[in-house]
């Protein structure tokens, strides 16, 4: 078989930002695992998230084909021609139907706190991104992920306010990070969310100020005093942002995105090593 015959599978799986994506279905993953959900329920919470991720990924590509098609984006498929933007389309919405039968298997509030997250991420796809509460969605997404984990636990037990908050800075920090990379081209194509209206350097504080308090939330809201673990963690984190900051200010420079992409990993650990604190035996 031609391998151009292939060629529309293979843009369709680019179209949906797999990176993010993937790792946002790993981190809920492992969360379900480290509170103790059975395989049933460590399942039933990857293939909800993931179908959110496709739905909200998918939406994006379709809603951004005619801006991308202006600036030429070759890196988006629907843009380079590589898959039909009505196959893009089709695949959301049977994507985002798929996301609630799925969410709704951890039970029905933990569903529909997993529903309200995906969602606040389609209402970002769909114009919030270019306004000034463009990350508003994304504490909503955020926050939500934890709480739909822990909510679908036996018995349902409510999700403390510290890891809600705790993935709600996390969110919030991932859409500055998300967006540095690409702000000259963003503001060519007239998205002007808050990132863009801070600008480099103001997108640049905003993301490791919120990646500090998040790392803060989560190292010291569960109670009895920093773990170990977070003890060696906090200073890394600190580190990576300062470091950062100095080295970022040079023209071109990547060293702030890395320096939060460092830190947020830590908060992730930070997020997954207290999940066991969240199981009630």
């Amino acid at each position: 078989m031609s391998p151009s015959r292939f060629a529309p599978v293979a843009g369709l799986a680019r179209a949906w930002h797999p990176e993010p994506g993937i790792a946002v279905t790993l981190v809920a993953t492992a969360l379900a695992v480290a509170t103790g959900r059975p395989a049933a329920g460590v399942a039933a919470v990857s293939a909800a998230v993931l179908s959110g991720q496709l739905a909200v990924g998918w939406l994006n590509d379709f809603l951004d084909a005619e801006r991308d098609i202006a600036v030429g984006r070759a890196d988006k498929p629907v843009a380079a021609g590589t898959v039909p933007r009505r196959v893009v389309r089709d695949a959301a919405v049977l994507a985002g139907l798929a996301c609630v039968p799925l969410s709704l298997l951890s039970g029905v509030t933990a569903g529909l706190v997993h529903l309200v997250g995906v969602a606040a991420a389609l209402a970002y796809d769909v114009g919030v991104k270019a306004t000034a509460a463009s990350a508003l969605p994304y504490a909503v997404a955020f926050g939500a992920l934890p709480a739909f984990v822990v909510l679908g636990l036996p018995g349902h037990p409510a999700p403390p306010w510290w890891l809600v908050v705790g993935g709600a800075l996390l969110g919030c920090a991932a859409h500055f990070a998300n967006v540095l990379p690409d702000l000259g081209d963003d503001l060519a194509a007239g998205v002007r969310g808050l990132p863009h209206r801070l600008g480099p350097a103001g997108s640049r504080v905003a993301a490791s100020g919120l990646l500090l308090a998040a790392s803060l939330v989560l190292a010291l809201g569960p109670g009895g005093g920093p773990t170990p673990f977070a003890v060696a963690a906090l200073p890394v984190a600190v580190a990576a942002l300062a470091v950062g900051q100095v080295l970022g200010r040079g023209p071109g420079s990547r060293a702030a995105f890395r320096a939060v992409m460092v830190a947020a990993g830590v908060d992730v650990l930070l997020l997954l090593a207290a999940g066991p604190t969240l199981v009630r035996r």
